[in-house]
């Protein structure tokens, strides 16, 4: 079989969505360990933040935009590396090349739900993306539900897109016997967890409710917190304005974006992980919290149950009064929560970025066929 070069979007090691640098960060060096016949290089972006065993070609010239790079750049690129295909790990791609376009797209939020995004520019970025995911010659996807919405929303056949599921990287493990990670400030025992960026979709003033609810109806669970990872896309002034109408000021605490170490420590030590998004293509944090043998509470929504399947508790995401009860039965019974840790722990060990980069693998090699 001879040596396939892939070029890969650079830009993509250092992009400004976690769920991209995460991405990157397991399927490379993921694919690499395949032991196959392939070179990888990274088109643009920066040389410092590649894993060893990617090579990397300088940005030509191009307009000095996202849109430039995607359009000019990229393209440019690829032709001076002599790649035989390229892959965009991120919703844009090339509308013209040389060599064919692997593009993958994680969900597709924006175009099913563009009330979620007022933003003045927003049908800008949706025809880009569009276009990219009609111009690609393939598309990779994280999840069936997700494949099935890339079809009803750009009409790509099925036949067009693979389902490469996402891994967990190895450091997502429950704590050793004896050891406690040190907290962030502001955080103190007991606390739920959500991790990711703060936005309508994530449907969080559900769980800030439930937890007025739960405090209220069970003294015993006053110190309980939610603890929020991630960055505030417009959510947390509501969350905290519910949080002190109820006179629990410090129910909610936004810690921002945090550290890899940082959030490990809190997926182990939090008493669960809520996740009552209405819409996720995959739900990466739902696989990091079962790693780390955290129960999760999510809902039953979109891909979250393609994940979770059967090793949490499942919701639907507009039931205040299940949301209460699902919390206050998995903080009360020690034995539930058990039985939710060794599920998700046996779970998540079908999540793996080798078979991803396995997936992924076939994707380009069908391409360059």
């Amino acid at each position: 079989m001879r040596r396939l070069k892939i070029g890969i979007d650079g830009r993509a090691w250092t992009s400004p969505a976690a769920g991209v640098r995460r991405y990157m960060a397991g399927l490379m060096p993921a694919m690499l360990e395949l032991d196959e016949p392939i070179e990888l290089i990274a088109l643009g972006g920066s040389k410092d933040a590649l894993p060893r065993g990617v090579a990397w070609v300088a940005e030509p010239s191009h307009p000095p935009t996202n849109a430039g790079w995607s359009v000019v750049g990229l393209p440019w690129a690829a032709a001076g590396a002599g790649v035989d295909l390229i892959h965009a790990p991120a919703y844009t791609a090339p509308l013209t090349a040389r060599v064919p376009t692997v593009l993958t797209i994680h969900d597709v939020s924006y175009e099913r739900h563009p009330e979620w995004y007022p933003y003045r520019r927003d049908w800008l970025r949706r025809a880009f993306y569009r276009r990219s995911a009609r111009t690609a010659a393939h598309v990779v996807t994280d999840s069936r539900f997700s494949a099935a919405e890339i079809t009803a929303a750009y009409g790509i056949p099925a036949d067009r897109i693979t389902v490469a599921p996402l891994g967990v990287s190895q450091e997502f493990v429950p704590n050793k016997a004896g050891t406690r990670p040190e907290l962030p400030p502001g955080v103190h025992p007991t606390f739920l967890l959500h991790v990711g960026d703060l936005h309508e979709r994530r449907n969080l003033g559900i769980v800030v409710r439930s937890l007025i609810q739960a405090r209220r109806q069970e003294p015993s669970l006053a110190p309980l917190s939610l603890v929020l990872a991630g960055v505030d896309r417009g959510a947390a002034t509501e969350l905290r304005s519910l949080a002190a109408a109820a006179s629990m000021p410090d129910l909610v605490v936004c810690l921002g974006a945090v550290r890899e170490d940082c959030l490990i420590g809190l997926y182990r030590e939090a008493a669960a992980l809520v996740y009552p998004s209405r819409y996720e293509g995959f739900g990466l944090p739902v696989l990091e919290a079962m790693a780390c043998g955290t129960p999760v509470i999510a809902s039953r929504a979109a891909a979250i149950p393609e994940v979770l399947g059967d090793a949490g508790i499942l919701l639907d995401p507009d039931d205040a009064s299940g949301w209460t009860r699902a919390l206050m039965t998995v903080l009360r019974n020690g034995d539930l929560r058990s039985r939710l840790r060794a599920a998700g722990l046996a779970r998540a060990t079908e999540f793996t970025w080798p078979r991803t980069a396995r997936l992924t693998l076939e994707a380009y090699r069908r391409v360059a066929a």
